[in-house]
């Protein structure tokens, strides 16, 4: 375990670094605009934008701009603001707990209740209440994120005056964004976990775990749903990576500060550093969750090993 581990961090380097070199290349070639005009102002001589240009480093050539990034990365230094000055670092850490708190919350409410649908749903198959929340689940998986936040305000806050339209980190803040965070990714599990409880129900060791006289419960949770979760596991990965870059728009309905808002600030600004400093981040937090992923297989299913 600990060997896959390992390889899986070291393959992890190379990716990242292909990464940011994408988006800093990106950035400066295929973005139009000057970030030193911008910081200099309309009224600004064209020698006090060479000034800056060269203050930022941006005379030099790509490849040695890139190079000059990564031995600073490789110090913890994701560089400075473009339009502030202040670290990228520290903007960073100041908007993370909130996009975090916010994927994680949803990721957990979203994983429960769509692998409780997706039980009671194969269970029930072909029933009116399977008929019901397959109905329901496929019109939560084909809403928008920016179309249910706006419906939600629009029921919630205003009809019915039950929750605050701006989201905040407390308790009747967080509802509206989580859900509206949320509802695509439990419909998503949903669905997959009932494909998959209605493959292992059908299965022959199923047939003979009931014959043997095994409880219901038992049968169900302890044989059928621990086999069943081996594809939903995937998908909880893949959804979280999906949660933290969905929270970029959730984030701006809701007003929330986040990694998300702070994208679109520093994307509308051409603040370079700062987009470098968010994509580099929410990628190493995507890359972390699949490795673990891939280590929750050991545990789900014992026949994975992994040398």
């Amino acid at each position: 375990m600990l060997a896959f581990v390992a390889r899986r961090l070291l393959i992890s380097i190379p990716l990242m670094i292909g990464l940011v070199a994408i988006v800093f290349v990106v950035l400066r070639t295929a973005v139009p605009g000057d970030v030193a005009a911008l910081l200099a102002g309309d009224q600004a001589t064209p020698e006090m934008i060479e000034s800056i240009r060269r203050d930022m480093g941006l005379d030099r050539p790509i490849p040695v701009q890139f190079g000059i990034f990564l031995a600073n990365l490789a110090q913890g230094d994701l560089g400075r603001s473009a339009i502030t000055r202040q670290p990228v670092t520290a903007r960073i850490l100041q908007a993370m707990p909130i996009t975090l708190t916010l994927a994680v919350l949803t990721a957990i409410i979203a994983t429960l209740l769509g692998l409780l649908l997706g039980v009671i749903t194969a269970y029930y198959a072909n029933s009116w209440l399977d008929n019901l929340l397959r109905v329901l689940v496929v019109f939560g998986a084909s809403m928008p994120s920016f179309w249910i936040g706006p419906m939600l305000i629009l029921i919630f806050a205003v009809w019915l005056r039950t929750l605050p339209v701006q989201g905040s980190m407390t308790g009747a803040g967080l509802v509206l964004p989580i859900a509206t965070l949320g509802i695509g990714a439990m419909a998503g599990l949903s669905r997959i976990t009932r494909a998959g409880m209605l493959e292992v129900l059908n299965s022959d060791y199923i047939r003979t775990a009931r014959a043997k006289g095994l409880r219901e419960r038992t049968v169900i949770l302890g044989h059928a749903f621990r086999n069943a979760l081996i594809p939903a596991i995937t998908l909880i990965g893949v959804q979280f990576g999906g949660l933290l870059g969905g929270s970029v728009i959730t984030e701006k309905i809701f007003g929330l500060p986040g990694m998300g808002t702070l994208a679109i600030n520093a994307i509308h600004n051409r603040d370079y550093p700062v987009v470098q400093g968010v994509v580099l981040v929410i990628a190493a937090i995507y890359l972390l969750v699949n490795l673990l992923v891939d280590i929750a297989y050991a545990f789900v299913n014992p026949r994975i090993r992994y040398g």
